[in-house]
């Protein structure tokens, strides 16, 4: 079986659902039902960051990782995949409590924008 292949693909949708937790809401300035999508992921999003879950995809790819012979990582997806993009230093539970409080306090900025441009209101 290719289970590379399907580590890479779960590697895949892990990053495209992290990009939509961040930036899904300014779809929703276009398309106001994506909300109905954005909405639950970004509140899980926030939950994953803030708890300090570990997201069901990361073990996931990990397993095809293992079953297709290759190297495993023991850490977080953030910490493997997206740490070393944004920040130099190993990602501490700080700085993950404001990653999380921060992709709250960008989506409220966001739906207020969504909500006033809904009810005509001007800011």
């Amino acid at each position: 079986m290719p289970y590379g292949v399907f580590a890479d693909a779960v590697l895949i949708i892990h990053l495209c659902f992290v990009f939509f937790v961040v930036l899904g809401g300014l779809l929703a300035l276009r398309w106001r039902w994506v909300a109905w999508l954005h909405l639950p992921a970004a509140a899980w999003g926030a939950v994953v960051e803030i708890a300090g879950w570990m997201c069901p995809l990361t073990p996931l790819e990990v397993a095809f990782r293992r079953a297709a012979g290759q190297a495993v990582y023991e850490t977080s997806f953030v910490e493997r995949y997206l740490l070393p993009l944004v920040y130099p230093s190993a990602l501490t539970r700080e700085t993950q409590t404001v990653l999380g409080a921060l992709l709250v306090a960008v989506n409220i900025a966001v739906y207020g924008a969504v909500w006033r441009r809904r009810t005509g209101r001007k800011p």
